[in-house]
């Protein structure tokens, strides 16, 4: 059975650490190999949630597809996005963190690509309540809580719509929809943060403006590597020199924002 381990030894082979750990974290949600201290200035800074397997991770997975076959009908995108989310589901495990993420982070995207915050909402909630008497344990669990929170965030805030037709309106229209998502999805899942681990990342809406926009293109260029590169070393070489490029950027920013005086608040 093929699993997420048959590709992260590809990245480990063309990335340096931290990058390799980095790039396996948003692509597969493999557990960082880094040093602690890495792992500290990534809560620091508020970027944890972009190593580990969220709502946030595979909608975006979800609209780089949706994206990708936008040419087609939009009922036939959908079930090409839906039948790639759960294929990618069955491909890391199908662990009920995932399976929430999946589910949560589905409905986000279809309420980014129709336009539809009631419907969307309607079947957010309708999927929790469905959960729920599954298994009503899960309502205590925290990744729950933030997989619901941060799509309800997205569902809410995270449509991004373009006012006027200039290239400026467009340019606008790019930036935010990269953007809001990400950060609809730290303001609701703040609170919860600092609820359950009494900490308080103060630079993350900085840090998350700097690095959002980098993730889709990086999680393209990534995937590019990892499967290329297990076809042949050569055909992954250029992207995983573009996703080189991309990783140091975001480790400079982790870096330099960690070290500044007073944007991390630990309550403990």
């Amino acid at each position: 059975m093929i699993t997420p381990y048959y590709f992260t030894n590809v990245i480990n082979s063309y990335l340096p650490e931290p990058h390799a750990s980095l790039l396996n974290g948003i692509l597969f949600g493999v557990s960082l190999n880094t040093s602690q201290a890495f792992f500290d200035q990534l809560k620091i800074v508020g970027l944890l949630h972009i190593v580990v397997l969220s709502g946030i991770n595979i909608t975006l997975l979800a609209s780089i597809i949706a994206s990708f076959t936008s040419f087609l009908s939009k009922k036939v995108s959908s079930v090409i996005t839906i039948l790639c989310i759960v294929l990618f589901v069955f491909f890391v495990g199908p662990k009920p963190p995932i399976v929430r993420a999946a589910v949560m982070g589905s409905l986000a995207i279809f309420a980014i690509i129709f336009g539809r915050q009631k419907s969307a909402l309607y079947l957010l909630f309708l999927s929790g309540f469905l959960v729920l008497i599954f298994k009503f344990e899960w309502i205590k669990s925290v990744s729950f809580q933030l997989s619901y929170g941060a799509t309800l965030g997205i569902i809410l805030f995270g449509t991004a719509k373009i006012k006027g037709k200039s290239i400026a309106d467009k340019i606008k229209y790019d930036v935010f929809k990269e953007l809001k998502p990400s950060l609809a999805a730290q303001i609701f899942t703040a609170p919860l943060i600092f609820f359950y681990f009494k900490q308080v990342s103060l630079i993350s809406p900085l840090s998350n403006l700097l690095v959002s926009p980098t993730i889709s293109l990086l999680m393209i260029f990534g995937f590019l590597t990892a499967i290329l590169g297990k076809i042949n070393y050569f055909l992954g070489l250029i992207p995983s020199i573009i996703c080189y490029g991309i990783l140091s950027y975001i480790i400079f920013i982790i870096n330099f924002l960690s070290k500044l005086p007073l944007v991390f608040l630990d309550f403990n």
